[in-house]
């Protein structure tokens, strides 16, 4: 029994407000995960105070026997979840159940629109832990203590799950944490033994801390027959309570391998697909990888939760143990369990031992191996590829060793279907190059329909080799680092000279030869009213449709990364275009017969145009407009 004191009431932080009304009414059709939750929380407190006692057993204070217990009272309508587990003080209490400290709260908050099933797969994303306790109850009481502190250190905190809370001091003689939840009206289905039971079979069977339920069991006669008035209350664990990860792959059903997830990820949806291997010989470890089904709301922020659940010898050491898997992978959820470490290893020994970077390059081929399994699944993968894709791009960069497994999971759009689902392969566009092509050809703009429409396309659509669309604005960056695939090199077809090897037959390149060279007095005539505005001016065969197109440099940084960089606030120094005119279009040979100002104009024309179809800015618009204007009028 406790004796609260030193009572004060404080308001909700407005994040956890918005978050509880939203939650209540959100998720009101799946209120049963509140028990899942809970029970998570609960085990996972167990598993701090384990980990905390290695250093320290009187933290257990004589009761080492670590358990999750729930009780019910159905004329009270009430249900109670406690655990033995770490317990917390008076300044936890707070921070934890009065404010919700993850980065990108505010921002995620903005995006609850109010809809309620849009909502609900949101909060999924986000996670709602404790807070789930007010879909099932209008009134909610916890007492908790923190493991070695005296009984008297105890706190008591109550809300009605609407603006405020109040906390209060309390004497607590058992270490841990007891939720009493109050249920609402609608509720009280789950103030039931049954019920109950079900419920920790069907979401927490894989915990390893057991979840006991009260029991009453009576003598039995001789003929096994109960003996009345011998009547007792036992406690029978109700769930498995075995680590999932160390029973046989061949005993886990997929509904456990599904649940598991959901308390590993705090996900609310199946995950796509997983991988559970053990490993013996040089190292020793189990892994459990899942692949989500959806990202989680801060997938693209630096400081946000990745990582596994690291356990040393089935002993929970930490949380988003992020050093066993690489960057580009922060997706990836799940547990490792292993030998190989220390039982007191933190975060920083982590960083120096050298067998964190064993494991973590076989947690990695392990990763990729599961993604090019997914891979066959062609509607599995895309649904992967939509949710993670632009993430798995980051991969070349970071993982040289592994660059060309990596390279066989992206997926691009491409001319050959021209849609901007990217669903095509590499190995895809390598089995249908043309007979002779020896390059992998790619273009980068800052949308779909820019890079769809770009006239450097023009060239290939007539003799129909097959070009990767790119537009994401990591897409440059990624194609700096991925210099080949399948022994074919890539080319920007938006930079330098356009060679297409044995495609273009000898009579095409010398028909090129002449008309470069009858064309060399308009070339000099247009770089020299042009001026310093561009690196130089020559013919192309790279256009059909199109008077005139910009080129970069081979080797220079192109437009979409330096318009990122610039609006990241890099100083870049300038770079002159390449004007490349088409020799066959009406307005060349327009500019090729213009004289004094007009042919200045035109030839600003159309430079100005290139310019704007590769979806560059022009230095003075309405300059280009007084000219375009002239030249309809003439």
């Amino acid at each position: 029994m406790s004796t609260a004191t030193r009572e004060e009431t404080l308001g909700f932080q407005t994040e956890v407000k918005q978050l509880l009304h939203l939650m209540i009414h959100s998720l009101y059709s799946n209120r049963e995960i509140f028990l899942r939750e809970l029970i998570s929380n609960g085990a996972d407190a167990c598993d701090k105070l384990r980990y905390a006692a290695l250093d320290n057993d009187e933290l257990y204070e004589g009761d080492s026997e670590l358990r999750i217990e729930i009780e019910h009272d159905s004329e009270a309508g009430t249900v109670t979840v406690r655990d033995n587990g770490v317990g917390m003080n008076r300044d936890e209490v707070i921070e934890n159940l009065g404010t919700i400290a993850r980065s990108g709260t505010a921002e995620f908050l903005k995006q609850l629109t109010g809809e309620q099933q849009k909502d609900a797969r949101l909060i999924g994303q986000f996670g709602v832990g404790f807070y789930s306790s007010f879909i099932v109850a209008d009134e909610v009481t916890v007492r908790t203590r923190k493991a070695g502190t005296s009984a008297e250190e105890g706190v008591e905190w109550h809300s009605k799950g609407e603006g405020e809370f109040t906390v209060a001091d309390a004497e607590l003689a058992r270490h841990g944490t007891e939720i009493v939840l109050h249920l609402k009206e609608d509720a009280q289905e789950f103030a039931d033994d049954f019920r109950l039971k079900n419920l920790v079979r069907k979401y927490s069977d894989h915990i390893e801390v057991p979840v006991r339920m009260p029991k009453v069991e009576s003598d039995r006669d001789d003929e096994g027959k109960p003996i009345e008035g011998t009547e007792r209350t036992v406690w029978e664990t109700v769930n498995e309570a075995t680590a999932l990860w160390v029973r046989p792959k061949s005993e886990i059903s997929d509904d456990e391998y599904k649940a598991f997830y959901k308390h590993v990820a705090h996900d609310f949806s199946d995950p796509l697909t997983w991988s559970h291997n053990k490993v013996e010989g040089k190292l020793e470890y189990t892994s459990l990888l899942y692949v989500p089904g959806r990202a989680p709301f801060d997938l693209y922020e630096r400081d946000g939760a990745r990582g596994v659940k690291l356990y040393v010898q089935r002993v929970f050491i930490m949380d988003d143990a992020e050093q066993f898997l690489p960057l580009y992978l922060r997706f990836i959820k799940g547990v490792l369990d292993t030998r190989d470490l220390s039982l007191n290893v933190s975060r920083e020994l982590l960083q120096q031992d050298p067998q964190v970077e064993k494991i973590k390059s076989a947690l990695t081929k392990r990763a990729l191996d599961m993604l090019k399994k997914l891979a066959k699944d062609k509607e599995a993968y895309q649904t992967f590829w939509n949710t993670f894709g632009s993430v798995l791009k980051e991969g070349p960069a970071e993982d040289f060793a592994n660059r060309e497994k990596i390279a066989g999971l992206l997926r691009f759009s491409t001319t050959h279907t021209d849609s901007a689902t990217q669903d095509q392969s590499l190995a895809d566009y390598v089995e249908r190059m043309k007979e002779g092509q020896q390059k992998i050809y790619y273009i980068v703009a800052d949308g779909f329909n820019a890079v769809k429409n770009s006239p450097h396309l023009e060239i290939f659509r007539k003799k129909g080799i097959e070009v990767l669309l790119l537009s994401d604005r990591i897409d440059e960056w990624l194609m700096s680092h991925l210099t080949e695939f399948d022994g074919k090199s890539f080319v920007d077809v938006a930079k330098g000279e356009l060679d297409l090897g044995e495609i273009e037959g000898e009579e095409e390149k010398k028909a090129q030869e002449e008309t470069a060279k009858a064309k060399e007095d308009l070339v000099k005539r247009v770089k020299e009213a042009l001026g310093d505005e561009v690196q130089e001016v020559k013919v192309t065969h790279r256009l059909t449709d199109s008077p005139a197109c910009v080129v970069l440099p081979e080797h220079e940084m192109g437009f979409q990364m330096r318009r990122i960089m610039e609006a990241a606030g890099q100083k870049l120094p300038e770079v002159k275009p390449i004007l490349e005119l088409n020799p066959e279009h009406g307005l060349v040979s327009r500019l090729e017969a213009a004289e004094g100002e007009g042919f200045g104009d035109l030839a600003r024309v159309l430079l100005d145009q290139a310019i704007i179809a590769e979806g560059g800015q022009l230095d003075d618009p309405a300059a280009y407009v007084k000219r375009l204007n002239a030249l309809l009028s003439a």
